[in-house]
Formats: C-alpha cells, structure tokens, sequence
C-alpha cells in the first residue's frame, strides 16, 4: 500500500513538471522542486499515517482474537457442568426410585409386623380369658391397691401431726392479732343531719317557689329532707362522697347567709375541690399509721376516697386499716415481712373506690389497678385474689384473706341490708346512665324512689328527653325488683348568660 501511494505521489509530481516544463522553464524547474519536496513530505506523512492505521487494526484482531477464544473456553466449561449436573440427575432418580422400593418394603414389613403382633394378642387373650385393657385395668389396679396400703398408715400419721400443730399455730397467731388489734366498730347510715342555727334558715333554703332547694338538689345530686326537726334538716344520699360535698356545701351557705342558685353552684365547686383534700390527707394518714411508704398519689387519693364508703355499713378505711394490722401482726408471728403484708392487705378493697365507674369485681378492679400504678406483683395477687376469684398463690395473699375475714366478722361490724340498698340504688344510677346519649348527671334520690337524669340541652331535645324517660323506666321495671313505683325525672336546662362591662 505504502509502494502505490508514493508511485501516485511521484507521477503526479512529474506530470506537474512536465506540464511547468513545457510552459516555462526556468520557473517550471523552480516550482517542480518545490512540488517533489512538498510531494515528499505529503508522501511521508501518508505512509506514516497508513503505518499507523495498519498497528491499530493489528491491536483489534489480537483483542477479537483474545475475546474469541476467552468465548470458547466458557462454553467447554458450561458444557463440562451441564454434563456433571445430567449425570447428577440421573443419580438422584436412581436413588429416589430407590427409596420409593425401600418405603414400599417397610410398609409391607410393618404390616406384617402388625399381623403378627395381632396374632400374639389374640393368642396370649386366648389363654389367659382377658383382653388387653382388662389385664392392663387388673395390673394398674393392683399396684395402686398395693401403694395405697402401704401409704395409708405414713399418710394418716403426717396428717394428724400437721393438723394438730397447725391448728394450735394457727389459733395462736389468729388470738394474738385479735388481741393487739382492738378497733372501734360503727356502722353509717346513708343520712347526714346538718344543724341550723335558726328555723328561719329554714325558709331560706327553700327559697322563693323552692327554686334554692331544686337548685341544691339538680347541683350536688344530695335529697335535701326539711322537716320538723327544730334547728336541722337531713342529706340523704347513698354516695358517701357526693353526701359529704353536699353537707360541706349547706354548711358553707348557711355560713355565708347568700342562698341563691348561683351561689349555690360555686360553693359547691368549692367543697368539691375541700373533699378531695380531705381524701388525700385521709390516705396519707392511713399511711403514716401503717408505716407504708412510697405509694403512688393516684392510688393515696382513692384510699382516702374510702373514708367516706361502707361495706355493709363498715367503714372501709377504717375495715383496711384494721385488716392491714391483723395481716402485719400475723405475718410476724409467722416470721414474714409485716410491711409486705400490710401493703397488701390495706389496698385489697382499693377497688370499691371505683365501682360505680367501671365494671366488674372490685377486686378485679382493685388490681388493675394497683398493676397500673407500680405496685409488686405479689400485692397485685393478693388484691385479686382476697375473694378466691383468682387462685391464691402466695402467703401474702391468704393472710390478706383471714385479714379481712377477722375484721369483717366482728360483732356489729357489718349489715347485709345495707349493702344491698346501697347496691340497689348504684343500679339504679347505672341504668340511667348506660346507652343513653347525651346524659350528663344521673341521681338516685328519694331513697331510691326517684331518678333524676341531667341532659345536655344541645344534645338532646325534649322529644328526646321523653324518649329517655320512657326507656329508662321500662328497662328498671324489667331488671329490678322494688315496692311501690320509681319516678323516673329528666332535666333539660337551658342558660343564656351574658356579662354587662
């Protein structure tokens, strides 16, 4: 290539010469010097060129032949590994026809296995007249005989030795703590008198038509009985905790002398708010006679809020504060941390204190409860399980039991008739207040005679209101029993109120 390009380059450079030559001469030769060295030059630079192209395509087919031949020794590899995996196939199916045959002949011995064992039952049934079960029920019963026999005389000894010590341990502990433990009992009564300093207060209660005494009784839910007593009047209601606001809140009015509904109204806000004082100081005082610390506040507040509960007309603070001495008196007799034991046994009743809000056993309650707020679990078990719903599992939790037991047991502790009231009057609260919109207070009064029931003026109309009424009366006819009839009142109130500056 490089000889065809430099024999092109000279014959033009001689036609251009012979073409100068024959125009002019002189000048011709000059310009056919400077023609055959620029022809030179262009003439180098070709072959140079034409070198260079001819190593670049040298490169390219030792790289095309370099990839062919990386090419050819993958596929002898892929072919390699391919005819490994045919013939590991092939092996596999022999050793899977194998073992189908292997299977199929294990069955076949275990049937036969089967048949002959089954041909030895019936022989050994044959001759010995029983079958299996009979001889295996003969056999067991035997030996059962045969062990208790012989552990009826051991067993009859350690029983009558253990409940002889543990009777006369028990009667001992049980005296002692009765004996160091020496409570006042009295029963409460769901009425509250309030002594006046004049008979005209009287007229003042009322009020004008008796728009103070209504206004009293639709604030604070409290009956208020005016009567001829001189100088008293009497709050009846079957919440110790609402009766006791109620009483601070006449006790304040009479005091101040203004008796109007509004006054009313922020009074009793006002010994709402004195209440649940006296509730926390009652739970920290109970603490503090007890040498129980760190409690949560939550669980201090509902203690105290006990004070004014009772359980068959037994004061139930006073019931766990005796019942958490008798547990502590107990548990050192029997060499267990008192502390542990008067914690559990002092918050076993904690769930009354939410009865009529939620659902379920109050010792259930009581539990949750005290799980919520960080108490052991061991005090936990003992709260739920002090009226055997959950089954006792530590010592903690049975002496919590005869705690309770002893306190409850005292002579004039307890009235039956009374809880049942009080029980009575919270269903009647219940039913007024469940699955029924729009309801903002319900009030059992009247010792359980009236129901009155406070409605949110923008959520129910009167239309509403007499339906509520009406469903309310229906379901207490078809769930409790009473004598005479239940006054079933709704109260829906409107108020404009408006400030002149």
């Amino acid at each position: 290539m490089e000889s065809v390009l430099l024999g092109a380059a000279l014959l033009v450079t001689l036609v251009a010469l012979v073409i100068v030559v024959l125009r002019r001469p002189k000048a011709a030769r000059h310009e056919a010097d400077e023609l055959r060295a620029a022809a030179k030059v262009d003439a180098e630079e070709i072959r140079k060129g034409a070198q260079q192209a001819a190593a670049e395509l040298d490169g390219k087919e030792q790289a095309l032949r370099k990839v062919r031949e990386d090419l050819e020794r993958r596929e002898t590899r892929l072919a390699e590994r391919e005819a490994r995996l045919d013939g590991e196939m092939r092996r596999l199916e022999e050793w899977s026809g194998r073992l189908a045959e292997t299977k199929r002949e294990l069955a076949e011995r275990k049937q036969e296995l089967g048949t002959v064992e089954e041909e030895r039952r019936h022989v050994l049934e044959r001759v010995a007249g029983l079958t299996a079960e009979e001889a295996k029920g003969e056999l067991v019963a035997a030996i059962e005989n045969q062990a208790k026999r012989e552990a009826i005389p051991l067993t009859r000894e350690i029983e009558n030795a253990a409940r002889a010590e543990g009777e006369k341990r028990a009667r001992k502990i049980v005296t002692l703590a009765i004996q160091r433990v020496a409570s006042e009992q009295t029963t409460e009564s769901v009425v509250s008198v309030l002594h006046l300093p004049g008979d005209e207060m009287k007229g003042r209660i009322i009020g004008r038509e008796g728009r103070n005494i209504r206004a009293f009784e639709t604030t604070t839910g409290v009956n208020l009985i005016i009567d001829d007593t001189p100088e008293a009047v009497l709050l009846s209601c079957f919440d110790p905790v609402r009766r006791e606001v109620g009483r601070l809140t006449l006790e304040k009015l009479v005091l101040d002398g203004r008796i109007h509904p509004q006054r009313i109204e922020e009074i009793y806000e006002r010994s709402k708010s004195d209440v649940e004082q006296l509730c926390v100081r009652a739970g920290e005082d109970a603490l503090v006679e007890l040498g129980i610390t760190e409690m949560h506040p939550e669980l201090i507040a509902l203690l105290g809020q006990l004070r004014y509960r009772t359980s068959y007309g037994q004061n139930v603070l006073k019931h766990l504060i005796e019942s958490a001495h008798l547990a502590g008196v107990m548990a050192s007799e029997l060499r267990l941390p008192a502390e542990q034991a008067k914690r559990c046994t002092l918050l076993h009743d904690i769930g009354k204190a939410l009865t009529h809000e939620v659902e379920g056993s109050h010792a259930l309650i009581g539990a949750e409860i005290a799980r919520r707020y960080g108490e052991h679990e061991d005090v936990v078990h003992a709260i739920e399980a002090h009226h055997n719903e959950v089954e006792v599992r530590t010592v903690e939790a049975v002496l919590t039991q005869a705690a309770d037991a002893i306190s409850g047991s005292r002579p004039g502790a307890r009235r039956e008739s009374l809880e049942a009231y009080v029980k009575r009057l919270e269903r009647l609260e219940e039913i007024a207040r469940d699955r029924h919109e729009g309801v903002e207070k319900v009030f059992a009064m009247q010792a359980g005679r009236e129901i009155r029931v406070m409605v949110k003026p923008d959520a129910v109309d009167d239309i509403q209101a007499q339906v509520i009424a009406r469903d309310i009366a229906k379901q207490v006819e078809d769930e409790l029993t009473y004598p005479g009839q239940i006054r079933v009142t709704v109260v829906r109130e409107s108020r404009a109120t408006e400030f002149a500056r």
